[in-house]
């Protein structure tokens, strides 16, 4: 099977906690195998092992308080 990479834009992550809290939170989405969070950046890097779908990446942010920057 091949690694499906997403990339993302997350609004309102401004320290490690929150880059942490976001990265766990969507770790456990399933199929998901890695997670890279760019602080400076805001961009979100999502590996999976199948189709992620957005309003479960979305439902996994809003959990953390954050959320795509549109």
């Amino acid at each position: 099977m091949h690694t499906i990479y997403n990339v993302y834009r997350v609004d309102g992550m401004t320290c490690d906690h929150c880059a942490s809290s976001v990265s766990e939170e969507l770790s456990v989405l399933d199929h998901v195998t890695d997670v890279a969070v760019n602080l400076k950046t805001g961009a979100v890097t999502i590996a999976s092992a199948g189709e992620l779908s957005l309003p479960r990446v979305q439902a996994a942010l809003a959990m953390t308080g954050h959320s795509l920057t549109e």
